[in-house]
């Protein structure tokens, strides 16, 4: 296995998924254009960035902690546009993708989180 250290060969493939939604996060204020909304982007930035280090951390060594970490963040994606305050009708397109994302990478998070095992430690 070329990256990692799995107990099951392409067990991994959710956590590239959820490297790739991190980086849309990140990229998605310029991309979407709504840097305009500041709250809205350094949710995005921010999140984005902990979901995309997180995922190459867990493709490196993986580590349920990581996992629950992620699921967490999908559900505050899921509820931060209401939290924020910026769940109005002229930022609908932003509110869908940071349900989109959170739903994806919380789903994910918890597969792995629940169905993969940890690499033994060595003991020292």
């Amino acid at each position: 296995m070329p990256i990692g250290t799995r107990t099951t060969p392409n067990a991994h493939w959710q956590d590239w998924v959820t490297l790739v939604l991190g980086v849309w996060l990140f990229a998605a204020p310029w991309v979407m254009n709504y840097v305009a909304v500041p709250v809205a982007a350094w949710n995005s930035w921010i999140f984005g960035a902990v979901i995309a280090v997180l995922s190459i951390a867990a493709l490196v060594q993986f580590a349920r902690w990581e996992e629950w970490i992620n699921a967490a963040i999908g559900l505050w994606l899921l509820i931060s546009p209401w939290a924020l305050g910026i769940a109005a009708p002229e930022n609908r397109n932003l509110v869908w993708n940071f349900m989109a994302v959170g739903i994806v990478v919380g789903a994910l998070a918890l597969w792995e989180a629940l169905t993969s095992r940890e690499p033994p430690r060595l003991a020292v």
